[in-house]
């Protein structure tokens, strides 16, 4: 657990990083939560307030979790893939925030993150994510390599068609990712125009 000022904008965050991730998204930066089981377990009560991982979704005990930080009186902020949209759809209710990462354009989503059918998940997800009308952020992490400028415009088009109204873009990093992702070959530069149909855009 660390504190953070980034992983929930605009709040100062206890970060609890979860184990496990039923995706295989190129980039990854946290591919050491990937499988399930961690090397050395840690207690509940050693912990406690923004989730992350790994998927969150995937541990059978977070809803209780979350109710556990509400009853000492903290806001509870998630990010999440929108992996499980039934247990997310349940979360909804008892959270904050919502950090959502959206990978790509639905219909693409296994090239990035390894699975079929992926995208319909994220979607759902994403879909019950605008209807509970909780403050949250959209956002996707661009490499050159996997996501082309043609690809963000049509991504661009579904998000404005969904109803999202607030999206960032984040620029790929090296640290922590797999060794066998190649580096940036040059920057990815989006024209001026890109993002101007939603309420809150940034690139970071």
């Amino acid at each position: 657990m660390r504190f953070s000022t980034c992983d929930w904008p605009g709040q100062l965050a206890a970060t609890v990083f979860c184990q496990g991730c039923a995706w295989d998204c190129t980039y990854c930066h946290n591919p050491g939560l990937r499988q399930a089981q961690a090397d050395a377990p840690i207690s509940w009560s050693s912990i406690l307030d923004i989730f992350s991982g790994g998927e969150p979704t995937l541990q059978p005990a977070i809803l209780d979790a979350v109710e556990d930080v509400r009853k000492l009186g903290f806001r509870v902020g998630l990010h999440t893939a929108g992996i499980m949209p039934e247990r997310f759809a349940e979360l909804l209710p008892s959270l904050d925030w919502v950090g959502f990462d959206v990978k790509a354009s639905f219909v693409d989503y296994a090239r990035i993150t390894g699975v079929e059918r992926s995208g319909e998940k994220a979607l759902e997800s994403l879909r019950s994510l605008l209807a509970s009308h909780i403050p949250y952020e959209v956002r996707t992490t661009i490499h050159p390599a996997l996501l082309s400028l043609d690809d963000m415009h049509k991504l661009e088009e579904e998000l404005l068609a969904a109803g999202v109204t607030h999206y960032v873009i984040q620029r790929f990093r090296t640290q922590g990712t797999r060794p066998n992702l190649l580096p940036l070959a040059s920057e990815f530069f989006l024209p001026s125009t890109f993002g101007g149909g939603f309420l809150h855009f940034d690139l970071r």
